[in-house]
């Protein structure tokens, strides 16, 4: 068996018993793939012997450090390749040869002659393979697993591009006239991934700025829905605030009217108590103007109840508050709800106004309800005071 056979086997158990399976690239095929390679361009170079053997060594052995790690593994490579050979009766300039060619494959080196631009050209010529995109996954795969760099398709194919364009290309004539072709053609296609990656994350990224525009739109609508809810609900509550104040104003004053009635009246036509006529009829008179305001703040104001079409498409017509459509048949109702939804700013606009007027109403009441318990207030300090007044005079 002859020593590249022995290589081809050494590194083959080498990767078999302590390559890590992360290693989804840079395993025993790629190593394949190149020492095929380098057997080609040897065919295309006049070498010596002594040559041919140290490129092959150097082929097979070139990655073999990655059983260590990544990592400097061209130093490691060298020291599998010493240990190899340690037994070897081979000529022993091939050793230093070899070792000299697995630090040419350091990918920022420059080859410093043929032998060094074989083993490069050999170990890049999957860039010419026909299944470059699927080889190239396998490198992407074991990034993501070993050096934890996740790339995005669009990133990972402008790493290619770049890659393929920028920083490599191949030195022996060989590899320039039988390889550059099809290396021209998977950069063409890897182009063409960047153009159709590029144009799903715009159509991506114009579809999220689409939709979160449109959150943005519902949002002030939502929260215009939510003031339109509270504002209403706090009408709502102040308007019943308003009738319960009348309504106690009301009970109050009727009392004091019915216990007048009652009690004092009829003790009137005594002359021992004609002292007591003004101030029962101060009395009386504060609660009934009393009772009338606070009758007032009640009073419901009934409007029209109708509109025409006109109206509606004219947006006149309020049709959130019963006032303006009770005379009206529920179909043309229905019509013009339906044109009032179709149209947002009809739409808040009844709404705004139907708080407006709301809020007239409330004023109103509020304000004979503040007349009320002001007259109210009146009663009870000049009807008391008329009473102390009259029993004061009668005792002088």
């Amino acid at each position: 068996m002859n020593i590249i056979q022995k290589a081809e086997d050494f590194v083959f158990a080498l990767f078999k018993d302590r390559l890590s399976p992360s290693y989804t690239y840079h395993n025993f095929n790629h190593t394949s793939r190149v020492v095929n390679a380098t057997e080609k361009l040897i065919e295309s170079e006049k070498l010596t012997k002594t040559e041919e053997t140290a490129l092959l060594l150097a082929a097979w052995f070139h990655d073999t450090g990655y059983v260590d790690g990544a990592q400097r593994h061209e130093v490691k490579s060298i020291v599998y390749l010493n240990e190899f050979l340690k037994d070897s009766d081979v000529d022993p300039a091939i050793l230093p040869l070899a070792e000299n060619l697995i630090r040419a494959t350091e990918f920022n080196r420059e080859p410093q002659n043929v032998l060094e631009s074989i083993i490069r050209d050999a170990d890049c010529s999957h860039f010419s393979d026909k299944n470059y995109m699927a080889i190239s996954e396998l490198l992407r795969d074991e990034w993501e697993v070993t050096l934890n760099r996740k790339l995005t398709d669009l990133e990972w194919n402008i790493e290619n591009r770049d890659m393929l364009t920028r920083c490599h290309r191949y030195f022996t004539d060989h590899a320039k006239k039988k390889w550059q072709k099809q290396k021209d053609v998977n950069i063409a296609l890897v182009q063409e991934q960047i153009h159709f990656f590029t144009a799903a994350e715009e159509k991506a990224a114009s579809k999220k700025k689409k939709n979160d525009k449109s959150e943005k739109d519902e949002k002030p609508e939502r929260g215009i829905e939510t003031m339109f809810r509270v504002t209403l609900n706090n009408h709502t509550k102040l308007s019943q605030i308003a009738d319960s104040k009348a309504n106690i104003l009301l009970s109050v004053n009727a009392i004091i009217i019915s216990i007048s009635l009652s009690t004092l009246i009829p003790k009137l036509d005594s002359p021992r108590n004609a002292h007591l006529i003004i101030p029962t009829f101060i009395l009386i008179l504060f609660s009934v103007v009393s009772i009338i305001f606070a009758i007032l703040s009640t009073k419901p104001k009934v409007t029209g109840g109708s509109f025409t079409r006109k109206q509606i498409v004219d947006q006149k017509v309020n049709l959130l508050f019963f006032g303006n459509f009770y005379k009206m048949p529920v179909e043309e109702y229905q019509w013009a709800m339906n044109e009032m939804m179709k149209d947002k700013d009809y739409l808040y606009g009844s709404m705004v106004k139907d708080l407006y007027y709301l809020g007239l109403v409330l004023h109103r009441k509020y304000t004979l309800l503040r007349i009320t318990y002001n007259i109210f207030m009146c009663e009870i300090i000049i009807s008391v005071g008329a009473f102390a007044y009259a029993f004061y005079s009668i005792r002088a």
